[in-house]
């Protein structure tokens, strides 16, 4: 993704992997093939690799510069955390990325995840010593505490190796005090604020940063794909609440449709920014390429 200015504010992204991904068969578990076939066609190239019949989705994470901060939105899925195939992703691409940018860890001011799903908190910490331990040692890391809560009782709960991922990536963080744990009306120097949309994981939130008049959001799993501009009623397989994950994405398209918000979706490839347009109940996602 380009260089995006947000009055004062500059937005750029680290990309951890992409390309082909997942069918849309086995994504959405309400999708229609003759549907998705006519959507698709109509779509950007970018989003459809019709050789592999893959939707195209990308790992990033975005760096917002302010005036006075530097700040990570979602951190991808880190390194030596054990994950199964196809989630083990090289590292080095990352940390390439973290320095393309002109940046070191001890660079980093604040840490904003959407929610605390695997590839969303990866790089929240690393491991020193067999201990993992925050990854950005001078960092405030800000935790929806709703959203810490739920995966922390499902961590205590659970015997399933996938629940590691709040014991590897966020427990960390709390016990060395970089934690802010913070609700829905959290703001950051009027900059940076939170909007809830909630069904993808019980507290997911869309960050919104504003300058200058001007204003983005990063919505993280919100959507994954254009497909669910076309059709807000397809809900992924990984949702926690698919209905609500549905209505959120409804009530938000519908906020920022036709309006000058600048829209930056965690998985969709370069070049990533765009604006949301109505159709009717339905709406489409455009590409910004200049």
């Amino acid at each position: 993704m380009r260089e995006l200015k947000i009055g004062d504010v500059t937005i750029t992204s680290i990309v951890e992997r992409d390309g082909p991904w997942r069918t849309p068969e086995t994504m959405f578990p309400d999708y229609d093939p003759e549907v998705g076939k006519k959507y698709l066609a109509e779509m950007d190239p970018e989003v459809f690799d019709p050789v592999s019949g893959k939707m195209v989705i990308t790992y990033q994470t975005f760096v917002v510069r302010t005036p006075h901060h530097v700040i990570l939105v979602d951190t991808c899925t880190g390194e030596d955390k054990g994950y199964p195939e196809p989630w083990n992703f090289p590292k080095q691409p990352w940390m390439d990325g973290l320095a393309a940018n002109g940046l070191g860890v001890e660079d980093i001011d604040y840490v904003f995840c959407t929610h605390l799903h695997i590839d969303h908190c990866g790089w929240n910490t690393k491991l020193v010593d067999g201990r993992w331990v925050p990854t950005f040692p001078k960092a405030k890391y800000i935790f929806h505490k709703r959203e810490y809560a739920y995966w922390e009782a499902a961590a205590k709960q659970s015997d399933d190796p996938r629940d590691n991922v709040w014991k590897m990536n966020c427990l960390p963080v709390v016990e060395a005090g970089q934690a802010l744990l913070v609700d829905d009306d959290f703001s950051l120097d009027d900059t940076v604020t939170l909007t809830p949309t909630p069904g993808h994981s019980p507290c997911h939130c869309c960050v919104n940063i504003s300058s200058g008049g001007m204003r983005a959001s990063v919505t993280g799993d919100m959507m994954h794909h254009a497909l669910q501009c076309r059709e807000p009623g397809w809900s992924t397989v990984f949702d926690t609440d698919p209905l609500q994950a549905a209505a959120s994405r409804r009530s938000f398209l519908g906020l920022v449709a036709d309006t000058s918000t600048l829209i930056l979706p965690i998985h969709f490839p370069s070049p990533t920014l765009g604006r949301i347009e109505a159709d009717g109940e339905r709406f489409h996602y455009r590409f910004i390429r200049s």
